[in-house]
């Protein structure tokens, strides 16, 4: 690997190599705003020492991208530190004028960003970026810049990096943005580096490649790490230590291992049981037993607690009262393609005794796009093969560009495919005509990916659950809005947040909105593209666990789109693994997982964080 570290380049170190490199005591941080005053961080603690690296965890609004910034100096401009102290190299960065901060920020302390489309800027390309960071801080002069500029691209792993300095950040890959921000962020070869949900937004294997770009190098330059996830395996399988932080405030602490299979807190031990693993196994869903009332009453009381200013995000969407028995899930040791009787499958919404034992049968399925200016075409899908057996979950997993949500969108008809068949309970999906193309919409309903752009904001949750029942005409206006109502019982939502907006909810309960309003019109079968990619951790699994139980209580089919192999094996019946627009590997999900054949499939699975782990299996079932 490529030197990065310039000849007479300043170290700063003090005296003593054993003294910690940041200590945060008693911190407590506030934002201003129209309410009052709001506590994010309060009475934080924790010690990180020279060329260690240590991991905050929690789930959104925990605090733990609040303090990060605060130890940084970048906190917005309604925050400020109330009490306590950030001591670096035994300096206290809160009591340093912001002209101090500014040459310690980038020089002595870097940052990696979560988000590189808005971290990077659009217009200037990549090169002048990091030399502008390089220059700022003295660490080029401006007739060797160009040279460090590459040297340093080079260091972060970009691949013909002269010519990549040319470029601008809309023309990188995902994972390439990355490593331009690890590159500005390490350019100076700072003491400290904090990573901020560095690989959030990136695949797996991505996300892997990214990690050790980042270890390699600050093993290099004998930089400590400071990294904020809300990913528990990848904070155990990254750092030797652990914070776990919730509501603000630094609940445990101490070495990874013993956190992972020793938890004292009650919420650690939530996060670990909640962390997807690829030892776990298979979610076996059991029907509803609480009756309305008592779901109704469970969700109004943790909405009540959220109002109350005593719970999270997570916490309100807790308010989930589904029972953990019942009969398990059917499934079947054959492989993705396999039929299953209809003695064995669970009762639906109709009775499908005499109907296919596939509710979907897909057959050599392609979509081609011309390319501008080439000859060649770009192949997105190609002789795409599986089948979706009625009552239940086949997952189709790859990288981004694989094709899975390209073949789900010529599944719902939003895109139509160059060549191939799709039959949806024996009807030839590409020749329905106005009046059964009708009835597929009404029986094949999507949830998306993303429960902040997927909801209309300027619509009530009322409203948008019944938008389905209105464009379809069901029932009459009182009919239509006890089915609502009936829906947020469902899901667990209270009835008082009908009257609310999606930006007054969390994520989780935006994705619930999202499952009541696929649930409206009583489908057979629901594509489910990523729904739990954008979730913490623990909401995440409380969706999976409501996904589950709805397929039990309605005889649901699931079509689940994942890069997550973890959360597949939580969900998913049968599993079907996409590379490059073609189908590599399809079999029942235990074979998947137990005895994976293709070297893509076996590369997926080695890149899980934390698939190395070994945690308590009592502690984690």
């Amino acid at each position: 690997m490529t030197d990065i570290t310039p000849a007479g380049s300043m170290t700063d170190l003090t005296d003593d190599p054993d003294a910690p490199l940041l200590e945060v005591r008693n911190l407590a941080v506030s934002f201003r705003t129209t309410g009052g005053e709001v506590r994010a961080v309060e009475d934080a603690s924790f010690t990180l020492r020279r060329g260690s690296a240590l991991a905050i965890v929690g789930e959104s609004g925990s605090g733990k991208s609040t303090t990060a910034m605060a130890c940084i100096g970048l906190l917005p401009g309604n925050g400020r530190v109330t009490s306590g102290s950030i001591l670096f190299e035994g300096q206290d960065l809160v009591e340093l004028p912001e002209a101090r901060m500014r040459s310690i920020r980038g020089r002595a302390i870097g940052l990696v960003p979560q988000d590189p489309m808005s971290n990077l800027n659009p217009v200037t390309k990549i090169g002048t970026q990091v030399a502008e960071t390089l220059l700022v801080h003295g660490m080029a002069t401006k007739k060797n810049v160009k040279q460090r500029v590459i040297e340093v691209l080079t260091a972060a792993g970009l691949p013909d990096a002269g010519e990549r300095a040319k470029q601008y950040p809309h023309e990188f890959s995902g994972g390439m943005r990355q490593r331009a921000l690890i590159a500005i962020g390490l350019a100076c070869q700072p003491r400290l580096l904090i990573a901020d949900e560095p690989t959030s937004a990136l695949d797996v294997t991505v996300q892997r490649t990214i990690l050790d770009q980042i270890e390699t190098m600050t093993d290099q330059l004998g930089t400590s790490v400071l990294l904020i996830t809300h990913d528990l395996g990848l904070a155990a399988e990254r750092a030797s230590q652990l914070v776990v932080m919730h509501r603000g405030r630094v609940v445990e602490t101490g070495p990874a291992d013993q956190l992972l299979n020793d938890p004292q807190h009650p919420y650690t031990q939530s996060l670990v049981r909640a962390a997807p693993s690829v030892a776990a196994v298979r979610l076996r869903p059991g029907a509803f037993t609480a009756d309305s009332a008592t779901r109704r009453k469970l969700a109004e009381e943790a909405f009540a607690e959220h109002e109350a200013g005593h719970g999270t995000a997570a916490s309100l969407d807790s308010g989930q009262a589904s029972a953990a028995g019942g009969s398990p899930a059917p499934s079947s040791p054959a492989g993705a393609h396999a039929a299953t009787s209809s003695a064995d499958r669970p009762a639906g919404p109709a009775d499908h005794a005499s109907a296919p034992p596939n509710i979907v049968e897909i057959r050599d399925l392609t979509k081609v796009y011309k390319r501008r200016g080439s000859k060649e075409d770009f192949y997105a899908a190609k002789n795409v093969t599986l089948d979706v057996p009625r009552g239940q979950t086949v997952a189709i997993v790859g990288e981004s560009g694989s094709g899975k949500t390209t073949t789900a969108r010529m599944l719902l008809k939003l895109i139509e495919p160059t060549s191939g068949t799709m039959t949806f309970d024996g009807m030839d999906v590409a020749t329905l005509d106005k009046a059964q193309l009708n009835d597929f919409r009404q029986r094949v309903q999507p949830i998306f990916q993303d429960p902040y752009s997927s909801l209309n904001p300027m619509f009530t949750i009322e409203r948008i659950v019944e938008e389905p029942l209105n464009a379809y005409k069901r029932g009459s206006k009182k009919e239509r809005s006890a089915r609502v109502r009936e829906l947020m019982d469902q899901v667990s939502l209270p009835q008082n947040a009908l009257r609310r907006y999606p930006a007054e909810l969390s994520g989780g309960q935006r994705q619930r909105v999202a499952i009541a309003r696929a649930l409206a019109l009583q489908p057979e079968l629901i594509v489910c593209d990523e729904p739990v990619s954008a979730l913490d951790v623990l909401v995440q699994a409380q969706i999976l666990k409501l996904l589950g139980d709805l397929q039990s209580e309605l005889g649901l089919s699931y079509l689940f789109i994942s890069h997550d192999l973890a959360v597949v094996r939580l969900i998913s019946d049968y599993v079907c693994v996409m590379k490059d627009g073609e189908l590599v590997e399809a079999a029942s999900s235990e074979e998947v997982f137990q005895n994976p054949r293709h070297p893509y499939t076996r590369k997926l699975l080695a890149s899980i964080p934390g698939n190395e782990l070994k945690i308590d299996e009592d502690l984690a079932s």
